[in-house]
């Protein structure tokens, strides 16, 4: 597994700036969140809407999403001596392996809890997990085995909730994690750069004469964020899409990438002389200044959490100056942070 670059970029959070529910409890569509445009090559900022996107994009360029969608990856969990804590299903392994994440209830990201290899938590509906090993370079996953009364997907339906942190007020829907696009199930928490989509939108961008092509990754636990390494994660690339990608920079366009795990899987999908070609499998792929951007051209992401690992490859894109100022406008201004949260759209001058 690579390891990650040195952390990043630090600030302090306010906590009037976390979103604590989704737009649309707050009386807006889920185009209507806030928009800060930087750019690579200068240090102007605009301040917009998402529902103003596509003025921001020319015909010719291609947006690329992430189609995975969201699972009710959260269980509650019981210890032999009785009490709960909540599992998170971060990872699907092979051979019938699972990657969780066990918390006590209400802690915060960063929070741990001590176990050991051998230990086992009952789950709803006569459900069993046991722990194995803890994941590499980590400290609060752990390879585990599940032993369900049904296979995984129908499990978590039946018995799983959303992860939700502490800045999350209430319960909502598993509906409210999902983008507009989602069709394949597999991630523990949603790839939520695309949320702001929605059919209107994606229809302006085809009448504008920008492509969108998808990706898949299945994104785990965000919780990681907290200084830890980026682990590995299942995705795929398709012919066509490679090939769009291909026939786009050749014409000119610019590639768009939604969030950093479409970053991750097109960066990912490429052969030896840096061709995107179709592509599946595990990446563990990590952007560093060092190694750079080769297709993707722009990025639409959220505001990431303070020392996050996802601040490296925003700081390896635009550079430390630049991202340092378009945050500091981000805060200053009073944009929302999280998934439900406002988004940040990087794009060539």
């Amino acid at each position: 597994m690579t390891p990650p670059p040195a952390p990043t970029l630090d600030f302090a959070l306010p906590e009037h700036l976390e979103a604590h529910e989704p737009p649309e409890a707050r009386g807006l569509r889920r185009d209507g969140v806030r928009l800060l445009v930087s750019y690579l090559n200068s240090d102007r900022i605009v301040h917009a809407r998402f529902v103003d996107v596509p003025s921001f994009l020319r015909p010719g360029d291609l947006v690329v999403v992430n189609v995975s969608a969201t699972l009710p990856a959260a269980l509650t969990a019981r210890r032999s001596d009785g009490s709960e804590v909540t599992m998170h299903l971060s990872t699907q392994l092979p051979a019938g392996l699972v990657v969780v994440e066990f918390r006590q209830p209400g802690i915060s990201p960063g929070g741990t809890l001590a176990l050991h290899g051998g230990e086992a938590f009952a789950l709803p509906g006569g459900g069993v997990a046991l722990v194995l090993v803890p994941y590499p370079r980590s400290t609060r996953l752990w390879v585990s085995r599940l032993d369900l009364p049904a296979p995984v997907l129908p499990f978590l339906q039946r018995w799983g909730r959303p992860i939700a942190y502490p800045y999350v007020r209430g319960r909502w829907p598993i509906e409210m994690y999902q983008t507009v696009y989602a069709s394949t199930p597999g991630s523990a928490e949603m790839p939520s750069a695309g949320r702001p989509f929605t059919p209107e939108i994606l229809n302006r961008l085809t009448l504008a004469g920008v492509q969108v092509a998808t990706i898949l990754l299945h994104a785990g636990v965000a919780s990681l964020e907290a200084d830890e390494p980026l682990y590995e994660e299942y995705f795929e690339v398709s012919d066509d899409t490679a090939m769009t990608v291909r026939r786009t920079r050749k014409e000119g366009g610019r590639v768009i990438a939604v969030g950093t795990t479409a970053v991750r899987a097109l960066e990912s999908a490429l052969d030896a002389a840096g061709r995107p070609v179709a592509s599946h499998g595990w990446t563990d792929l990590v952007i560093t200044s060092g190694r750079g951007l080769t297709v993707v051209d722009g990025l639409l992401t959220g505001f990431h959490e303070p020392k996050a690992a996802h601040l490296a490859m925003l700081e390896a894109i635009v550079g430390r100056p630049r991202l340092e100022r378009a945050y500091g406008a981000a805060l200053e201004t009073g944009y929302l942070w999280h998934e439900f949260g406002d988004v940040h759209l990087i794009l060539p001058d």
